[in-house]
């Protein structure tokens, strides 16, 4: 596959974004509880003010991890372009609109939807500082797309901590112009079902701004993840589960009724893979014909062809059952710069992924599906 794509998942990580940002676009009485950086040993930290650790400065992912040679295929892959070489000496690739297009370019890629710092503000314990940040980001990364225009769709960050500040904050995404809105999973926030979240999805249908829900995959057990005897296993049956726990996420939305109470609003799953998708639409129809025709009032599956959409990297799997997910409803995305995507090897990966399938359907699983969601030239 040698054409233009678009890449429906990317990201910009809080370890890469720039020093200064937090304090300088702070209010001053927020500035010293904003995150700063530290020096531990040779080590450049980025700490929050009550201690908590957020990642290597230019360190890899949204966890701003030690880059390891011969650890990870794909970041020996990203590292052989010299991504990591570049971020350790400063210079953020990822978070500078034109070397962030250029490497995109190297990877076919024609437009990206930019997802936002993923857990870290969940991790600054300090709700008043959690919104203040996110804010902030939401400013820089509007700028940040605004840079290029057309060639980024910047998918603003809104916190799980309070539905009313993450609908108040939504609405500020749409006046900033950013194409969605990333509801920030945890493990420990109401369900996606919960009544609660009711102010969200008013303000996302009527704005016109999707939400976005990124995977998290299944939550960290420490009892397992310190010990070198079983941490390999452990973090094996994790990676492998990752995608697959936003099934309930899903299910959550949907029995929720927020699809039913307003038609207007879409929401996305992002980086959630798609091949287990079909069984859980059927899954979902059979209970509810069983015993949950109260819940919701139209089938469940009605309700994901209509108004949801996934995003996956490889999906061999789901591709063969395009017919049964819904060929309008996926979304091809590379997931870059994050250690499992397949930047900068997306061409090649595509070819194999979609060997067999009709041009019109990969036109539309790469391209035009996002191209109408986020308003992507349509060409």
């Amino acid at each position: 596959m040698q054409h233009k794509v678009i890449s429906a998942d990317g990201h910009i990580d809080f370890p890469l974004l720039p020093e200064n940002l937090w304090r300088d676009n702070a209010p001053a009485a927020l500035k010293d509880r904003m995150p700063r950086v530290i020096e531990r040993g040779e080590d450049r930290i980025w700490q929050s003010a009550k201690g908590q650790t957020l990642g290597l400065v230019g360190g890899m992912g949204s966890g701003g991890r030690r880059y390891v040679p011969g650890q990870i295929h794909r970041s020996d892959r990203m590292a052989e372009q010299g991504l990591y070489a570049d971020q350790s000496k400063g210079i953020m690739r990822p978070t500078v609109p034109e070397l962030r297009a250029k490497d995109q370019d190297l990877d076919g890629i024609a437009g990206e939807v930019v997802y936002g710092i993923l857990g870290a503000a969940n991790r600054l314990e300090d709700p008043e500082v959690t919104a203040c940040v996110l804010h902030i980001y939401n400013e820089w990364l509007s700028d940040f797309c605004k840079a290029i225009p057309g060639r980024f769709a910047g998918v603003g960050c809104i916190s799980s901590l309070s539905p009313d500040d993450a609908a108040r904050e939504l609405r500020e995404i749409a006046a900033l112009g950013l194409k969605g809105a990333e509801l920030g999973l945890s493990h420990d926030m109401l369900p996606m079902w919960h009544h609660e979240w009711e102010p969200v999805w008013q303000a996302s249908a009527e704005t016109g701004v999707p939400v976005h829900l990124h995977t998290i995959g299944p939550p960290i057990d420490n009892r397992w993840y310190g010990d070198t005897k079983t941490r390999r296993p452990w973090f094996a049956t994790h990676m492998t589960g990752f995608q697959i726990n936003m099934l309930t996420v899903l299910a959550g939305v949907i029995f929720g009724g927020a699809l039913e109470r307003h038609g207007e609003l879409k929401v996305v799953i992002g980086e959630s893979g798609i091949g287990w998708i079909p069984y859980v639409l059927e899954r979902m129809d059979y209970e509810w014909e069983d015993q949950f025709k109260d819940v919701v009032p139209r089938p469940p599956s009605e309700y994901w062809y209509g108004q949801m959409f996934a995003t996956f990297q490889l999906d061999r799997t789901g591709i063969e059952n395009l017919h049964r997910i819904g060929v309008n409803n996926v979304m091809w995305g590379n997931d870059f710069p994050h250690p499992d995507g397949v930047w900068p090897d997306s061409q090649d990966l595509l070819s194999e992924q979609f060997a067999g399938i009709d041009a019109a359907t990969v036109r539309k699983v790469t391209y035009e599906n996002a191209a109408r969601l986020y308003g992507f030239p349509m060409d």
